[in-house]
């Protein structure tokens, strides 16, 4: 996983080659304090001193140079993973969007990759250099003494076993508040963003007890968590300090019947404390190693889901061809079939119309037609060939789509007119785009005109204005394909007529498809496709279904009253 990120190697091996020399020089101050003490009989020894005191400042400084370079290797490695897992979403699957909450998502992007950051930068490279101190301490004070030392070497491994079960109970804990937070970060990532409806729902006291609920979740996992960690710091800090006292008494003891010197003594006790640091952070390594094992499994499962090829496939014009659904299956999951042998037929340059019943399956049609989801049988295709030979960005870039709720970013009304342009617009184009979708007069009237800001999800302008909106930018896009969800069902009647009028000028010389809900619509369309359960039931003008299709016929009279 880190290699998919392509960090800058050449900063981790720096930094931990200077981590090495640092702890190199720690591991020689033993060493000259046991000459310095050993010869305090003789006065003391300057330039001796003036070296150990040098060498403690040259340890520091190449100490804090490594753990620079380390923190920013981390910091790259976070940042390269974060902008990988970052391409990744947005080039996934719709259906992968179907199951899993977008706050989740989130929560890999920012909580896990910290995790994983953590691990790289801090843990990682302090138990290399604890790992090399460890060893060098236990090296020298074997040539010192190696009857003190086998005794430390056999009792060592001893407190590492007795740490093995609070590792093993820490790994599962940091696994399981991984997984809550990024339940709660989507959970309320999804409540904070229907907060209207939340309000009108008078929901505030539902979703105050959820989300005290998961928070409660939350607090019983990091009770868990807090015992842990507080029971692994004591149990290594008592066993060291047993070992520390073990060592001191036979050392003593050592020193009284004189086979063994002040100095070496000293020095001994000194390689000891170097080692206890360490020692306690390979033990914390280890925990943090087994609680980032989720957060990296969560993001491999991430990179490794299969992402839409926007690339791949030939680039052509789809201009003046027919489109056509031929025997096509559907099923957003297994089982549970939406669309059955449906095929339908759009002539270049003409408008059809779908109409059936809620839940018929006319939106995802048009899903099928955009290509988020692929068909579980039969094929869509393009002046007879499978659109999926067809690369997936030029086939969405010549298709306008216009939906009932056409969606709208954060921003000014500029940003979200060229939202996802690759070319630039004068504002000259954009003004004649608002003019031609009857939008340049109420643009014209708000504050900054073009740069006026929007709000979140475009809260700051009416249903009817985002309507006329989707459609300048459609305008903009200048579609061969253009489609219409029921773009004009939730707007009053004023709205209604103008982005009607709108549409009829974006209509003008293109293949337009249209989920239809007014009659007008419906009598003027070139062909009908009668769409009820997932089938197609009858096909025709308006007139000749109503002659020959009693379905459409009562649709027809139920639906419009006629």
């Amino acid at each position: 996983m880190i290699r998919r990120t392509h960090p800058r190697y050449w900063q981790l091996w720096v930094g931990l080659a200077l981590g090495l020399i640092a702890t190199g020089a720690q591991l020689i101050v033993p060493k000259f304090a046991q000459t310095l003490i050993n010869q305090f009989s003789h006065g003391v020894n300057r330039p001796l001193l003036v070296g150990l005191i040098g060498l403690f400042v040259l340890s520091a400084v190449i100490s804090a140079t490594s753990g620079m370079l380390l923190g920013i290797f981390g910091e790259n490695v976070v940042a390269n993973l974060r902008q990988t897992l970052w391409q990744k979403l947005v080039r996934l699957r719709v259906s992968y969007f179907d199951n899993v909450k977008t706050g989740e998502m989130t929560s890999r992007l920012v909580n896990d990759s910290t995790q994983i950051k953590d691990l790289l930068a801090n843990s990682f490279p302090q138990m290399v250099t604890s790992l090399l101190q460890l060893v060098g301490a236990f090296v020298i004070m074997a040539l010192m003494d190696w009857r003190l030392t086998t005794a430390m070497v056999v009792a060592v491994p001893l407190v590492m076993l007795v740490m093995l079960p609070i590792m093993r109970q820490s790994s599962k804990i940091g696994r399981q508040r991984q997984d809550a937070l990024a339940t709660f970060t989507g959970s309320t990532d999804e409540t904070l963003s229907e907060i209207r409806l939340v309000k009108s729902s008078n929901a505030e006291d539902y979703e105050t007890t959820s989300g005290f609920g998961q928070i409660h979740r939350l607090y019983r996992i990091g009770l868990k968590e807090a015992l842990y960690d507080s029971i692994a710091s004591p149990v290594m800090t008592a066993s060291m300090l047993a070992l520390f006292v073990g060592v001191l008494v036979y050392a003593a003891a050592r020193v009284a019947d004189g086979t063994m010197t002040m100095g070496t003594l000293v020095s001994f006790l000194m390689y000891l404390v170097q080692i206890v640091g360490p020692a306690g952070m390979l033990a914390r390594f280890f925990t943090d190693l087994s609680k980032a094992n989720g957060s990296t499994e969560r993001v491999r499962e991430l990179l490794d889901e299969p992402e839409e090829s926007l690339t791949s496939g030939a680039a052509q014009s789809i201009a003046d061809q027919p489109l056509a659904m031929r025997h096509v299956d559907f099923a957003y999951d297994d089982g549970q079939p939406i669309l059955h042998d449906v095929s339908i037929t759009a002539q270049p340059n003409t408008v059809v119309a779908f109409a059936g019943p809620s839940g018929g399956g006319k939106s995802t049609i048009f899903s099928l037609l955009e290509r988020y989801y692929h068909p579980t049988k039969g094929q869509v295709t393009i002046g007879g060939q499978n659109v999926d030979e067809v690369r997936l960005q030029d086939w969405r870039s010549q298709i306008g789509y216009v939906s009932q709720d056409s969606a709208i970013m954060a921003g000014t009304i500029r940003h979200n007119l060229t939202y996802g342009f690759e070319k630039t617009f004068t504002d000259e184009e954009l003004w004649r785009g608002l003019h031609l979708a009857y939008a340049d007069q109420f643009v014209q009237e708000m504050p900054d005109g073009l740069d006026t800001e929007v709000g979140e999800r475009g809260v700051k302008v009416s249903g009817g204005q985002r309507q006329r909106l989707a459609i300048a930018r459609a305008f903009l896009r200048d579609p061969q394909i253009l489609m219409l969800d029921e773009a004009t069902a939730s707007l009053d009647s004023e709205s209604e007529a103008m982005v009607q009028q709108a549409l009829g000028q974006l209509m003008k010389g293109r293949t337009t498809l249209i989920i239809a809900h007014r009659l007008s619509t419906i009598v003027d369309a070139d062909n009908i496709y009668f769409i009820d359960h997932g089938r197609v039931s009858g096909q025709g003008t308006h007139q000749e279904l109503m002659d020959r299709l009693p379905l459409y016929r009562d649709y027809v009279k139920i639906q419009f009253k006629e």
